[in-house]
């Protein structure tokens, strides 16, 4: 699904996230309203004025989106929660794209929050049964068997894989919202903690906790405000039957799709973005989704992240935040916090993680079962 604007333009005018980290001792509700009340701030919004309002979360109970946005003062208008795995912050946000594109709506909020626990998180109770006969979690055992495929076909290593963690590391060292901080290095993350032979624990993002919010207003309201970021594209795609016995297919088909329609919407190729969030679940997802979004060829992945292409200075900034593998994967969370990190980007207000002369922004989030958003903001 492609988010039309029929004449009307969206942007984004406020953003704010909290700190992803494991906030034992915080309610979600809490944790929304912070952030959707630093996004408004940030937007110079009120609360009142919003008209409608999506909220993404997987595992927070009935009506999260309601219990929070009311601490944060919206209360009357509607709320809609958003519930699409680990793409469920990203619909949100692709919803409240669409309410203002569609001129249902001139001031929307997506919010994206999520309090996770300890460990492998499963889909549902058979998924317990499956990690159990497997002998690894579902997530882990899955991502395992994509790279063994993946070096099978193209070669690619887990000296390259590692890479990829230690350069989100490097990044997540210059962000204070980050939920791990501490440098590594490629013989940290190889001789870590095994968790789905041959991955480690550092080639998996952790569990972590927080929300993010995005304030999306038209035209005429973003008139007013300072720093409008547009949103250029909004796609939302689900997966399609395909071969069964085919690892790589649920994480190429679906985003490879998904890129090439939000490319072709904001009339963009690879070649035009300057920093990308992506959804690095594992380090191996992040290698495929360079392929995914048409930044190297095809089974070159792996080279393309040992070269130090896809680092702040690199041929594009990916995961400036840390992505999910150091930044945190909030589920509920995810998709917003890298609208959040991709505004602020392109406003120049990233510190020592700042990406020089950045114009034109990628988010991508899939939630495998399965969604594929991509979005594209520019200056």
């Amino acid at each position: 699904m492609e988010s039309r604007n029929d004449g009307r333009e969206a942007l984004v005018v406020g953003v704010s996230m909290t700190a992803f980290a494991r906030h034992e001792d915080r309610a979600v509700e809490e944790l929304g309203e912070e952030a959707a009340r630093a996004a408004l701030a940030d937007a110079g919004i009120d609360a009142a004025d919003v008209e409608v309002a999506f909220c993404g979360h997987v595992f927070q109970g009935i009506t999260a989106g309601q219990r929070a946005l009311s601490r944060a003062g919206i209360a009357g208008a509607p709320v809609i929660n958003v519930e699409n795995a680990c793409a469920s912050g990203s619909t949100a946000f692709h919803q409240a794209v669409a309410a203002v594109r569609g001129g249902s709506a001139k001031i929307a909020l997506a919010l994206g929050l999520e309090k996770m626990g300890r460990g492998a998180i499963p889909a549902d109770p058979g998924d317990v049964r499956l990690s159990a006969r497997a002998g690894v979690p579902l997530m882990p055992g899955m991502f395992a068997e994509v790279f063994r495929a993946h070096s099978r076909r193209y070669g690619t290593t887990l000296e390259q894989i590692a890479m990829v963690s230690v350069k989100n590391r490097s990044h997540a060292v210059a962000n204070p919202r980050a939920h791990f901080r501490a440098p590594i290095t490629v013989e940290d993350v190889l001789r870590a903690r095994p968790v789905a032979d041959p991955l480690t624990v550092l080639m998996c993002c952790p569990t972590s906790s927080g929300a993010a919010a995005a304030v999306v207003v038209s035209a005429d309201v973003a008139r007013q405000r300072c720093k409008p970021i547009a949103v250029a594209a909004s796609v939302l795609c689900s997966d399609r039957p395909g071969p069964g016995d085919d690892p790589l297919y649920m994480i190429v088909d679906i985003n490879t799709r998904a890129a090439a329609r939000a490319y072709q919407q904001a009339g963009i190729g690879p070649d035009d973005l300057d920093v990308i969030e992506l959804h690095d679940c594992f380090a191996i997802a992040e290698v495929i989704h360079y392929e995914n979004l048409g930044l190297c060829p095809r089974g070159e992945g792996g080279k393309f992240a040992a070269a130090g292409a896809s680092r702040i200075g690199g041929k594009v900034a990916v995961s400036t935040s840390g992505g999910l593998l150091s930044k945190g994967h909030p589920l509920g969370a995810t998709g917003v916090a890298q609208v959040v990190e991709v505004v602020e980007q392109l406003r120049g207000e990233s510190g020592a993680r700042q990406v020089a002369n950045a114009r034109v922004g990628l988010t991508h989030c899939q939630g495998f079962g399965g969604a594929a958003a991509v979005h594209v903001l520019t200056v």
